[in-house]
């Protein structure tokens, strides 16, 4: 496809564009197939703005654009004439919204100094076998991606069950998703495993090799915690339309506890959170109560205090334990990564942590695509949409605040990654599972975990007051322990002060 199609009018002098942060600038505007560039013709320097197209959320029109972007930021641009006016808005709006990942920028970009050779992304399920022992095997039951479209083609699963045992498993979990290991603990050899939920439906439906292969990930032990992420009457509902959870006649030695963690409420609770941020009357009641209705921090708490019920099992009490949802795909994930937080030091640094992020997202088959395709300002309908990772990453800066010298990265990471995950130069949240990552992703584009471990930005990104700590971090999840995440408020004047002061206390550091 020709991207000059869409571009109506490619470049436009005397425009103003104010930004948040920037005193407003007067040069020229020129778009191309997914940027907008404006140079800023009064200033000696002549500074840039370069604002990738897919990170415009939405766009409005009322003689200015305004430009919402999904990091948060809100531009503004006048442009003299009606037309040309009208044309770049054009322009911006369909260029914007290309849903062909082939089309996307990553497939574009060609920094200077990385290659394309070699590795794509940082480690594969075979490495990370090796820290298991015992009872565990590499099994290559889904090599084609038959048995589960969203699973990798490796998998660890007990070394008692077969393939053909986990073939019948997988057609009685929602989308193909068996129960697989995730993580092991090396000093009690307990582990988290996860799926999504069983098939068991109104007829209370049995699968005996489901039933063998939970049996076998607990061995001899006297019992396993299976955490629904759901409500026990979301989990009864469930039955109705063919879904459901495990029940105890049939899995006797596993106990069930519901936490309920809200999956497609969440972005309605980002929407408002960001209204609430956007809110310009100064009136501290207003705001408090604006924040407490978004419910945003309420999520945090509950997945924090969920992570934490994951890791107390498992470290405390020595037993195993199974994470399910629905889908498996989202609340699951953000669980089993924040329990690893807790309980794995290895986890907590800036290589181990990103590790972690692809083992559990991006190789687990977190359905980025949908997930990011919007942020808070679209105007689209929205019906894929969660913001599951980015409240993974304010939970992870709840504990990154909480424990300032227990993670080895900083919170800029975190920043980055909240951005990136919703328009990027890399390709490593391009897609919804693996499958769709070894079709073109990984041989034309660039991961972004190995470029954020490059000297330069490793630099950047490490924590300088990080100290190794060997013991589990257990986080406060009491209201008063909670902060709202700085991501939310960056493209405000305090903003730059805290900046600022963290600057001036790595310079001191380092």
């Amino acid at each position: 496809m020709q991207f000059s199609e869409h571009i109506k009018t490619a470049n436009v002098e005397d425009v103003v564009l104010r930004q948040p942060l920037h005193p407003p600038g007067r040069g020229a505007l020129c778009i191309t197939g997914h940027h907008l560039l404006f140079s800023d013709r009064e200033d000696q320097n002549c500074s840039q703005v370069l604002l990738l197209l897919r990170n415009i959320d939405a766009i409005e029109k009322s003689g200015t654009i305004t430009i919402k972007c999904k990091d948060l930021r809100v531009i503004q641009i006048d442009i003299p004439g009606m037309e040309q006016c009208l044309n770049i808005a054009r322009s911006i709006e369909t260029l914007s919204n290309l849903d062909s990942v082939p089309e996307m920028y990553p497939f574009f970009y060609r920094p200077s100094n990385q290659s394309l050779d070699g590795q794509w992304g940082l480690s594969t399920p075979e490495q990370f076998f090796r820290e298991t022992k015992g009872l565990w095997r590499l099994s290559t039951v889904n090599k084609d991606y038959s048995v589960c479209p969203s699973y990798p083609p490796l998998v660890i699963v007990p070394k008692s069950i077969d393939d053909e045992t986990l073939t019948k498993v997988a057609k009685f979990r929602q989308g193909g998703r068996f129960p697989v290991l995730c993580y092991y603990h090396h000093k009690n050899g307990m582990v988290i495993i996860r799926s999504s939920q069983p098939l068991i439906g109104a007829n209370r439906k049995r699968c005996g090799e489901d039933e063998r292969l939970l049996q076998a990930v607990i061995g001899s032990s006297d019992k396993g915690y299976i955490i629904d992420t759901r409500s026990s009457q979301q989990s009864q509902q469930a039955r109705m339309t063919g879904g459901g959870f495990e029940p105890k006649s049939y899995y006797s030695s596993w106990r069930r506890l519901h936490r309920h963690i809200e999956g497609k409420a969440l972005q309605e609770s980002l929407i408002k959170l960001v209204e609430a941020c956007a809110d310009e009357s100064h009136n501290m009641d207003r705001w408090l109560s604006k924040l407490e209705n978004s419910k945003w921090l309420s999520h945090v708490q509950t997945a924090l205090s969920t992570a934490g019920l994951v890791a107390e099992c498992v470290e405390r009490d020595g037993h195993s334990v199974l994470v399910h949802g629905s889908e498996g795909t989202d609340t699951s994930l953000l669980i089993s990564t924040l329990a690893q937080l807790i309980m794995d030091p290895s986890c907590r640094t800036l290589e181990g942590f990103l590790h972690l992020l692809e083992r559990e997202w991006v190789q687990a088959g977190h359905p980025f695509q949908q997930r990011c395709a919007h942020s808070a300002y679209s105007h689209a309908r929205l019906q894929q949409e969660s913001p599951v990772f980015l409240l993974m990453l304010d939970c992870v800066w709840q504990l990154w605040r909480q424990f300032p010298l227990a993670l080895g990265f900083s919170e800029a990471l975190l920043l980055k990654l909240a951005t990136e995950a919703y328009a990027s130069n890399y390709g490593t949240f391009l897609c919804n599972t693996e499958q769709e990552y070894v079709m073109g992703v990984k041989e034309k584009t660039y991961c972004l975990f190995r470029a954020l471990l490059s000297p330069m930005e490793r630099e950047v990104y490490s924590n300088p007051l990080y100290e190794l700590n060997d013991l589990a971090i257990w986080p406060s999840v009491h209201p008063q322990s909670l902060q709202l995440w700085r991501f939310f408020l960056r493209w405000t004047p305090q903003n730059r002060h805290l900046e600022e002061a963290q600057e001036e206390i790595r310079n001191m550091i380092t």
